[in-house]
């Protein structure tokens, strides 16, 4: 009796409305639950544990789910790999109109909706082995760059600095010395001389610097994230 009304739930129909198929279903599940799984793992812990940069972990994660659902949900309108090649297109050069995002960002955006088209769109004839196994091979690959090669990881905190007399290239190393002074940062490894203004004699810097752990809490410092295109 009850291996006779089992086939019977696989598909609900209501008329020629489709309301429910337990296989598409199943899949829908295996393939989401894969899908953020392999996010989270990039953006939240290989991403977010050097860069710590919560905006971008909010965007990462809601992108790849949209543009999971949005490929997976269309699969079978057929638009395959030109529709594939205008989502990396539209997504993929995607400038926010408040901040530049910085090509660290912009890489790590592209991986996501690469990944979400991906798993998403991988035909029946490729297993679901086979996708884990691609999904490995991006985690490794980013784990290897962001986790053993790339051991120190290079911040950036753009500082409006009033002291313009020092930013001439023969007093560079003097700036340096005011900027690590100045700001408790002791790993400056550069610095690049933005936007000059002589009229309030201030300039915006760029400094680039190892993280040693240590909080930073300069209320003229701010992360470049947050720069709202003032100056234009």
């Amino acid at each position: 009796m009850i291996t006779a009304i089992v086939p019977l739930l696989d598909k609900i129909l209501v008329g020629k409305f489709e309301v429910f198929d337990l296989g598409n279903t199943a899949e829908l599940l295996i393939r989401f639950v894969l899908n953020l799984s392999v996010i989270l793992i990039l953006v939240r812990w290989l991403y977010y544990g050097t860069a710590r940069r919560k905006d971008y972990l909010f965007t990462y994660i809601l992108i790849s789910t949209i543009i999971f659902l949005i490929c997976y949900l269309l699969e079978s309108v057929k638009l395959e790999t030109g529709f594939a090649l205008g989502l990396f297109a539209i997504f993929g050069i995607i400038r926010y109109r408040t901040s530049q995002m910085p090509i660290k960002e912009m890489t790590y955006l592209f991986i996501v909706i690469g990944i979400s088209v991906i798993n998403a769109l991988a035909n029946k004839k490729i297993s679901i082995l086979e996708i884990v196994i691609a999904n490995l091979i991006i985690i490794a690959i980013i784990f290897g760059f962001e986790k053993i090669w790339l051991l120190r990881h290079e911040s950036a905190k753009m500082v409006t600095y009033d002291r313009i007399d020092l930013i001439k290239p023969e007093k560079y190393n003097e700036m340096i010395a005011d900027l690590q002074e100045r700001t408790g940062i002791a790993s400056i490894n550069r610095v690049e001389v933005g936007k000059i203004d002589f009229l309030r004699d201030a300039c915006r810097l760029t400094i680039y610097y190892y993280e040693t752990g240590r909080d930073i809490n300069q209320a003229n410092i701010e992360d470049i994230s947050s720069e709202s295109g003032d100056d234009d």
